[in-house]
C-alpha cells in the first residue's frame, strides 16, 4: 500500500488525487507563469513516479485551459512528451467536469467549486480527520461564493477599463479590484466581525440568552444527514486558522485585550 501522502505538493498547485486518477491545477493571471509551475510540479511528480516505480500514462493525461480569458496556456510535457490539450475533461469518474469554454462567471465558479470537491476528498496530511475536511471544504466553497459576489459588486462600482493596447473596454480583472479596493475583503471582515460578536456573548455571562443560543445544544433527536454547522463551529475553525487549538475559547475571550488581538489578527488574515 502507498500512501498519497508522500506525493510531491507545491504551494503554488493544487492537487487532487482519486484511486489511479490525479488533477493538478495552476492558476495565475499569466498563462506563461501558470504553465511553468503546472510544468515543475509535473517534473517532481515524474521523479516522485520513478522513486516509488509507478507507471503514468502520458497517452492519456491531458491539458485543459478553462478561464475568463480566451488565450490558451503554454504546452507542457510529461516524460518529453508534449500533452495533448482538450477541451474537456473528465474527472472523479465522471463526476466531475471541467471544460475549456468556461468563459462565464458562473461556469467558471461550477469549475472551481468541483475543483475543490477533488481537494475535500485529499488526505492531505497525515492522521485527518474526515469531518474536518468536509468542513474545510464546505468553508472553502462559502468564501469562494463570497468573493465572487465581492468581486461583482465591486466591477459595478468601478466599472469598465479600457485596455492599453486594443482600445476596447474589458471588466477589471481581480488584482486590479483588489488594488483598488485597500480594505479587507469581505470574508476577512466577517470572520473579524464574527469573533467581535462571539467575544461579546462570551462575557455575558451563562444566565444571558444570547449565551445559551450560542454555546447550548438543543434536546430531543435530529433530523437525518450530517449535522448543520454551528455558529460556535465557525469560531472554533476561526481561531484555528489563527493558531489557537485550544477549545475552551470562552475563557480566553474574558480577556479583552487578547481577544482583540485575534481579531486584528483575522483582518489580516490571507484567505485563499
Amino acid at each position: 500500500m502507498l500512501r498519497t501522502a508522500y506525493f510531491p505538493i507545491s504551494n503554488k498547485v493544487l492537487v487532487a488525487t482519486f484511486a489511479d486518477d490525479t488533477a493538478i491545477l495552476a492558476s495565475h493571471e499569466d498563462p506563461s507563469t501558470a504553465s511553468e509551475n503546472l510544468q515543475n510540479e509535473l517534473k517532481e511528480t515524474e521523479d516522485w513516479l520513478t522513486k516509488w516505480r509507478i507507471q503514468a500514462s502520458e497517452n492519456k493525461s491531458v491539458h485543459v485551459t478553462f478561464g475568463t480569458r480566451i488565450e490558451n496556456c503554454p504546452p507542457v510535457t510529461l516524460y518529453n512528451e508534449e500533452l495533448p490539450e482538450v477541451d474537456d475533461v473528465k474527472y472523479l469518474v465522471g463526476q466531475s467536469h471541467f471544460e475549456k469554454k468556461a468563459t462565464h462567471s458562473r461556469k467558471l465558479q461550477e469549475n472551481l467549486v468541483m475543483v475543490l470537491q477533488c481537494l475535500a476528498s485529499r488526505k492531505n496530511d497525515r492522521g485527518s480527520n474526515p469531518q474536518n475536511r468536509v468542513k474545510q471544504h464546505l468553508e472553502l466553497v462559502e468564501n469562494l461564493k463570497l468573493r465572487v459576489f465581492e468581486n461583482k459588486v465591486l466591477r459595478k462600482i468601478f466599472g469598465a477599463k479600457r485596455d492599453e493596447v486594443t482600445g476596447e473596454w474589458r471588466k477589471l480583472h481581480n488584482t486590479e479590484l483588489h488594488t483598488l479596493y485597500s480594505s479587507p475583503d469581505i470574508i476577512r471582515n466577517i470572520k473579524s466581525r464574527r469573533l467581535r460578536w462571539a467575544g461579546h456573548v462570551a462575557r455575558m455571562g451563562e444566565s444571558t440568552n444570547a449565551y445559551r443560543m450560542l454555546v447550548g445544544r438543543s434536546e430531543g433527536k435530529r433530523l437525518l444527514g450530517r449535522p448543520r454547522r454551528r455558529w460556535e463551529d465557525n469560531i472554533k475553525m476561526d481561531l484555528r486558522e489563527l493558531g489557537y487549538d485550544d477549545r475552551d475559547w470562552i475563557n480566553l475571550a474574558q480577556n479583552r485585550e487578547q481577544w482583540r488581538a485575534y481579531m486584528r489578527a483575522a483582518m489580516n488574515l490571507r484567505v485563499p
